[in-house]
């Protein structure tokens, strides 16, 4: 390991993976609940961060703090709670961890899609109150059968789930910012035109100001009262406010939530809502998944305190002109 990267600041919780396989260096966790106002002192000197979960945005105000920093290493695929643009200014890389969460993002995407379409949570519900001894379970209102899925975002899990639609011989087509020729799918370069034209749309793009209330009140619109939404991204990219006048005035059909605005805390108006599944954030939330999230978290600070490239660094992230003084 070379001189000077044997400590490590943790923010957010330990986990037994990254603590085995850091166990080499000196790790400083910080507290639960501290923000750029409250860092503590004394570890200016520290140049490796390890990411398990962020209170707030990781931003300037931790930079000024850190200003030996020299790699963020991210747990998930996501990592909106760290400002990439202002970490690549300061020479900072950041790492994530995709891919080895693919297929388990992908499987729950598609187990959330039919609990939804098919009323699976509510029709269990039906059976533990009681009431299928005097009342049979009323007839889905929806199906795949008849459906057409309008991908938001198809980046590596986007296309996971539509092999997986493929499969269930579900049409799909697809929005992104950019065509990609080497897709099969029908492309839209409007989400409002494509939810024309679809009745259910799978989103699956990244957080952050450039997503933000992406799926909105005109969305809500174009995709017309059998429309279904489910979200798998960022709860910031459907505007919630919207998405619940939109069910609760069945301008909407249903949706499938595993994400929301200010996670765990769960909107009443949702939960009050018979019409929309609701689960606790596990996309990828499989012990097997989670374990190998956390090795390439380990095994990027490795590659780093051995002077090596980082295993997956962000696209924000300049790593081959990286230095730092």
């Amino acid at each position: 390991m070379s001189a000077g990267k044997n400590e490590l600041v943790l923010v957010g919780p330990s986990k037994p993976v990254v603590a085995r396989g850091l166990a080499g260096f000196i790790m400083h966790s910080l507290a639960a609940g501290v923000t750029g106002k409250t860092l503590p002192a004394g570890l200016a000197h520290v140049r490796g961060m390890v990411v398990t979960g962020a209170p707030e945005l990781i931003g300037e105000a931790w930079f000024a703090h850190f200003p030996k920093l020299e790699i963020i290493s991210h747990f998930g695929v996501g990592y909106d709670r760290v400002d990439a643009v202002a970490a690549a200014k300061h020479g900072v890389i950041v790492t994530n961890t995709p891919e080895v969460l693919t297929e388990e993002v992908a499987d729950t995407a598609l187990g959330l899609l039919i609990s939804t379409v098919r009323e699976f949570p509510q029709a269990e519900r039906h059976v533990r109150a009681g009431r299928w001894l005097h009342q049979g379970y009323p007839l889905s209102k929806a199906t795949l059968r008849n459906r057409t899925v309008g991908m938001v975002g198809m980046g590596a899990i986007g296309q996971a789930i539509a092999r997986r639609l493929d499969a269930f011989g579900v049409p799909v087509v697809y929005h992104t910012r950019k065509p990609r020729p080497q897709l099969a799918y029908r492309y839209y370069a409007s989400v409002i035109d494509m939810a024309r034209d679809v009745d259910t749309l799978m989103v699956i793009v990244p957080g952050g100001a450039a997503t933000r209330n992406m799926i909105n009140a005109e969305v809500f619109e174009a995709l017309g009262p059998d429309g279904i939404v489910i979200n798998m991204a960022r709860g910031t990219v459907v505007d919630e406010p919207a998405l619940i006048k939109a069910l609760s005035e069945k301008r909407i059909l249903s949706a499938g939530l595993d994400v929301y605005v200010n996670e765990p805390d769960v909107p009443k108006q949702l939960i009050e809502l018979d019409n929309v599944v609701l689960l606790p954030h596990l996309g990828s939330a499989s012990v097997y998944t989670r374990e190998k999230m956390d090795q390439l978290v380990v095994d990027n600070i490795l590659a780093w305190a051995a002077g090596k490239p980082p295993l997956t660094p962000v696209v924000e992230t300049p790593w081959r002109s990286w230095t730092k003084a």
